[in-house]
């Protein structure tokens, strides 16, 4: 079979979904497929093809909302005349779903969609964009959700769409299938009976990071006790930062969320906010409690270590659809605390390692959690030994059973080949 991911981005860079498709794309490969990737065109790529993967580059920006420039038309004619048999393009609102709308149609191959939650879908200016959706969708063969009740499978229902299948996101049993390091804790500085609370994400700025470190600035603990908070994420990745590029991402943001957010937004990049996570985390480092912080960017095996030594992994993220730091939690055999943001609960049911702390979602389907709410959660969980250990066996053993890379592979393999059979 001969496959073709499109994504917005793929590696080098570091994400969610760059870690979807890679795991997708690579274990596909090894089945015997053939799989290209189309994304986005990076300097630090020095690579076309990668572990058996082909990757096509494009330099391409923007969205149908912001508008789309660059090599548009070459990406359409490779879509035409690239001879695949399927086609899946992951994510709404990035420009290797959009700039397909228009030869959708016309395309040879079999198209599948993974919507991944239309964060959008409550932004004024995104209105235009949902209102033409539907349409879209019913061009394609097949859609693929990670959660089984969120806001873009009910979309999908509410028009009509009926030819979508179910399929959770995973963890990589070939990265937390390895022994627990004991050195972890020494090479970081961490008492060896500090309580370990770890979150990981990228540095966006709606991950939860000031929630979480301003939860655990509140945190009350016992006499004799001491935590550790693990802040892990890495910086987002930068296109471009030429004077016409930043402008365009002013206009771009003008468009979609108006001036004042968009005023607001780059004022708060050029002089920084007074209340950054970092910038609490070294405060409180500094007033020598029984408390401190690590703001880290861990490469690969080491964030294992760390998902694997923490006591509670903590997730306070505003917006999300199928968090993978969650199942990889699970695989480490972590219990987890979460907002009820994105499919958090569903996870916590598929893997009986997490616990939903209260929390509310907005008007846009932003997740917002009282700080003095978290840090009684947190400092709940700490107190319950027995508890965090079952929950910890039993997410590592539902993940083992179900939601492993390999077994995910295999049924979007399984919705491939039925697509091809049924034609």
């Amino acid at each position: 079979m001969r496959i073709l991911f499109c994504c917005q981005f793929y590696t080098p860079s570091v994400g969610g979904v760059q870690e979807v498709i890679q795991q997708l794309s690579e274990r596909l490969v090894v089945r015997g497929h053939k799989v290209s990737v189309a994304t986005t065109k990076l300097s630090s790529r020095d690579f076309t093809k990668l572990n058996g993967v082909e990757v096509n580059e494009f330099d391409v920006r923007g969205n149908w909302v912001s508008e789309m420039s660059g090599e548009i038309a070459e990406y359409q004619e490779f879509l035409l005349n690239g001879q695949f048999d399927v086609v899946m393009m992951y994510a709404a609102q990035q420009w290797t779903f959009d700039a397909a709308w228009p030869v959708l149609d016309k395309l040879a191959a079999f198209t599948v969609f993974v919507p991944c939650g239309f964060s959008g879908l409550y932004e004024p200016g995104y209105e235009t964009y949902f209102q033409a959706l539907p349409e879209v969708l019913k061009k394609l063969d097949h859609l693929v959700f990670n959660a089984s009740k969120y806001r873009d499978i009910d979309f999908a229902r509410e028009h009509g769409i009926i030819k979508f299948s179910v399929v959770p996101n995973g963890a990589n049993e070939e990265v937390f299938n390895v022994a627990a390091d004991p050195l972890f804790r020494m090479r970081h500085g961490i008492p060896d009976k500090s309580f370990i609370f770890l979150t990981v994400g990228s540095f966006t700025g709606l991950k939860g990071h000031l929630e979480l470190v301003k939860a655990f600035e509140r945190l009350k603990l016992p006499r004799n006790r001491h935590a550790t908070l693990i802040l892990n994420g890495n910086e987002v990745q930068q296109l471009d930062t030429s004077v016409s590029g930043l402008l365009g991402k002013f206009l771009a943001l003008v468009k979609i969320y108006g001036f004042f957010y968009a005023v607001k937004k780059v004022m708060g990049r050029l002089v920084g906010s007074v209340e950054s996570p970092k910038q609490i985390a070294a405060k409180l480092n500094e007033s020598k409690t029984n408390k401190c912080t690590l703001v880290t960017d861990f490469p690969r095996d080491e964030l294992t270590q760390a998902f694997i030594t923490a006591d509670l992994f903590v997730f306070a993220s505003n917006i999300e659809y199928s968090p993978l730091v969650l199942f990889e939690s699970a695989a480490a055999g972590t219990p987890f605390l979460s907002v009820n943001v994105g499919n958090a609960e569903e996870i916590a049911e598929w893997t009986r390692a997490g616990v939903i702390c209260e929390s509310t979602v907005d008007t846009k389907g932003y997740t917002h959690v009282n700080e003095e709410v978290l840090a009684n959660s947190m400092e709940e969980l700490m107190q319950q030994h027995d508890k965090l250990t079952t929950m910890g066996k039993a997410g590592k053993q539902n993940w083992s059973e179900r939601l492993t890379w390999d077994r995910i592979t295999v049924q979007y393999e399984q919705i491939f080949n039925q697509l091809i059979s049924e034609h």
